[in-house]
């Protein structure tokens, strides 16, 4: 009887329930927006058993908007849980880190040092020369794990700030050399990756 009660009161009906819409609407959208992601990276399976989660729980929260149009409060924490889902759901993926990306690297400094540096770590590093518009260039190719962005990044950037690098999605790989997982990195001697 109390539990009726308390589901009743003004208190329920203003706060607590607008907090569990906005929960609710916060997961879904969280896990819509990391379903896209597998889907778009090939993983069906679990794109597949996200969808379900996703559409069961926003059957549940639209049906408690709709029931309560009078309620604009209920509108307005559905609507913020949108926006925070998608925040939610960005964050959360990027920290999965799922996939691999292709790394190019133009650089007119001479590249040896680094292309040494970066197989040392353990990266397959492809370096050809080229032509850029102000005379020659060294293009070094890498794919790397997502994981493992940041970390080579880091190495390129300390070798030379002012190179030029793009960063690509790649779908799929045959074979590949890949830094061992959960290695503790450090840089090492500037003045030797500086090519000094």
């Amino acid at each position: 009887m109390q539990v009726s009660s308390f589901v009743d009161s003004t208190f329920f009906s203003l706060v607590i329930f607008p907090i569990i819409i906005f929960a609710m609407r916060l997961c879904d959208v969280s896990l819509m927006t990391i379903r896209i992601i597998f889907v778009s990276k090939g993983i069906k399976f679990w794109a597949s058993v996200l969808g379900f989660f996703e559409i069961m729980v926003w059957l549940i929260a639209i049906s408690q908007v709709m029931n309560n149009l009078d309620k604009p409060l209920y509108a307005i924490a559905y609507a913020l849980g949108f926006a925070t889902g998608n925040y939610l759901g960005a964050f959360l993926e990027e920290k999965i880190a799922i996939g691999v990306n292709l790394v190019r690297v133009i650089t007119n400094k001479e590249a040896q040092p680094l292309v040494d540096y970066l197989n040392k770590e353990g990266f397959g590093v492809t370096s050809i020369d080229a032509e850029g518009s102000k005379g020659p260039v060294k293009i070094i190719y890498s794919v790397v794990r997502r994981k493992d962005l940041k970390k080579i990044i880091d190495i390129v950037n300390e070798f030379n700030p002012n190179a030029f690098y793009s960063i690509e999605e790649v779908r799929g790989i045959n074979k590949g050399i890949f830094p061992p997982q959960n290695v503790n990195f450090k840089f090492r001697n500037k003045l030797t990756r500086k090519g000094k």
